[in-house]
């Protein structure tokens, strides 16, 4: 994070950080709460370390923390990852078509593991020793995230947790304010729909589609697959950008109850910098987040029409680029 854009943060967090000095004591200032908190982000030390390097005590370190991680996701969510409307979904679809050739694409869909500490009296939220939440998000082609969901645990890894996310919700009772249907790019007819691309765990759906499955001898399809991997590969340099940078997304120290606040904070710090700062290439190359192993969905009947309809575009003059038959 470059000095122009913490002073711009700090100004944007101040009046949130900022508290009343007493005759006992003068408090911590607002620049000393937050450098606390993006190193504590950015590193993933533990408190007993940050009390080492801060002189502040671990009690106020954790609640300092807290507090400025749950102010940041409420400032910067509506600055940085503001609910898109049908204006900005058909910007992202733009940027698609432009950049990676995906027309109608709003965006790459895809959900990583975030390791969480194991509570003493686990129930069944958490799976052997490997407890963790999910973090479901769709990025645009500029890697920055559009919208997140936190919240499925370890054990709801199959295609349930995708349909029971606030994410799922929305996209099955139609309130994402997606465009309405539109031909593609050189045609008249017919009207496609706006879609994510996702991998098997979403499966299929009017507005989710995925690749096809296994090693596939159809030329059109293979064609297919490479298009979608082009396209969806977006979220993987994004999930590659963030995990980069905020090293605390690695570790195995955060309760449940605090580790979907530390998600949602480095999630709008992500696209905060990402604006501003740009990013590192070799960023986009990694991504040490566990990826979410879930069982395939379930495929409903008439759900293969709009993949289909996608896989004879690309093979058509209209859809096609010169490159295609190369890279499969």
């Amino acid at each position: 994070m470059s000095t122009t854009s913490f002073d711009e943060l700090l100004t944007i967090l101040k009046p949130g950080l900022s508290r009343t000095q007493t005759l006992m004591r003068d408090p911590i200032s607002p620049e000393e709460r937050l450098c606390l908190t993006l190193r504590f982000l950015a590193t993933g030390q533990s408190f007993s370390s940050l009390y080492i390097q801060f002189h502040i005590g671990r009690t106020t370190i954790g609640k300092i923390v807290r507090e400025t991680c749950l102010l940041l996701w409420s400032e910067l969510q509506r600055i940085v990852m503001p609910s898109p409307d049908e204006n900005k979904w058909m910007q992202i679809a733009e940027d698609f078509h432009e950049k990676v050739n995906f027309p109608n694409c709003a965006g790459a869909l895809g959900g990583r593991h975030i390791r969480v500490r194991m509570p003493a009296n686990r129930g069944s939220k958490y799976y052997k020793k490997n407890s963790s939440v999910v973090l479901l998000a769709a990025a645009d082609v500029n890697y920055c995230f559009s919208v997140i969901d936190v919240g499925s645990y370890h054990s709801t890894g199959n295609a349930s947790a995708f349909q029971n996310s606030e994410l799922g919700r929305q996209l099955s009772e139609r309130t994402l304010h997606l465009p309405l249907p539109k031909p593609l790019p050189g045609t008249v007819v017919p009207n496609m729909p706006y879609v994510f691309l996702g991998d098997e765990a979403f499966g299929l759906a009017e507005n989710v589609i995925q690749p096809y499955p296994g090693s596939q001898k159809s030329v059109q399809k293979r064609v297919f697959n490479y298009r979608f991997s082009r396209a969806q590969r977006i979220l993987e340099c994004a999930f590659g950008i963030l995990s980069n940078k905020w090293h605390v997304l690695h570790t195995a120290k955060l309760k449940p109850d605090f580790v979907s606040t530390v998600i949602k904070a480095c999630c709008v710090l992500h696209n905060f910098v990402r604006l501003r700062d740009g990013y590192i290439f070799k960023d986009t190359l990694t991504d040490e987040l566990p990826d979410v192993n879930w069982a395939p969905a379930r495929v409903p009947a008439g759900a293969t029409g709009v993949r289909e309809y996608f896989s004879n575009y690309f093979m058509s003059p209209d859809g096609a680029i010169p490159w295609q038959l190369n890279r499969i």
